[in-house]
């Protein structure tokens, strides 16, 4: 799926995911990697469970930091309904690496909709390569809960080409020493995941 052109990954959570981090790692992975990057996220109510999206880009060259209409080459989701909600944005033949977890929005927790059934069929009727990641219990096994972002880095490792080594230099260089030993757990729990 990669060569030279620019390669589009957008991320799609929900604020107090670790989404911002895992994007940090990613882009620090690819920079490692060799090649030009650039990012932009957009988080404007993250910290209260809001939408977190972030758009990371990568190849020899890249002028822009946003993903254009259906250009995107991976959508990596933290939440099913957040990754239903940026479909559009993928390449039919794209990648999906996504989170089996459900977090009600608002509008579903008021009662006034209802959380749509069987995301992941709907991802798969529009993208045939879907990965779906029971990150939560992966965090668990790995010894905490909140590094399930780390478990998904993990699965999307497979969908890229970069050196294991690569991203755990950048997990060294970006995550908390007291943090550090679980997350690379997680991470290798995530890596094992093949589809």
């Amino acid at each position: 799926m990669i060569d030279n052109k620019v390669t589009n990954i957008l991320m799609a959570g929900v604020g107090g995911q670790g989404t911002l981090l895992a994007s940090e790692i990613l882009s620090e992975v690819l920079m490692q990697a060799g090649h030009d990057v650039k990012k932009a996220e957009v988080h404007g109510m993250a910290q209260r469970g809001g939408s977190v999206v972030s758009h990371v880009r990568f190849g020899p060259k890249v002028y822009s930091p946003t993903i254009p209409e259906g250009k995107a080459d991976i959508l990596f989701g933290f939440e099913l309904l957040e990754t239903y909600r940026y479909l559009s944005l993928v390449k039919p033949n794209g990648a999906v690496v996504v989170n089996n977890l459900r977090i009600a929005p608002p509008s579903v927790a008021l009662g006034q909709s209802r959380y749509p059934d069987d995301i992941a069929t709907k991802l798969r009727q529009h993208v045939s390569d879907v990965r779906v990641v029971d990150g939560l219990q992966l965090a668990e096994q790995a010894g905490n809960p909140r590094t399930v972002n780390t478990v998904l880095l993990g699965a999307l490792s497979n969908v890229l080409e970069a050196a294991n080594e690569q991203w755990l230099a950048a997990m060294r260089k970006l995550v908390p020493a007291r943090f550090l030993d679980v997350n690379l757990r997680a991470f290798e729990l995530g890596r094992a995941v093949k589809d």
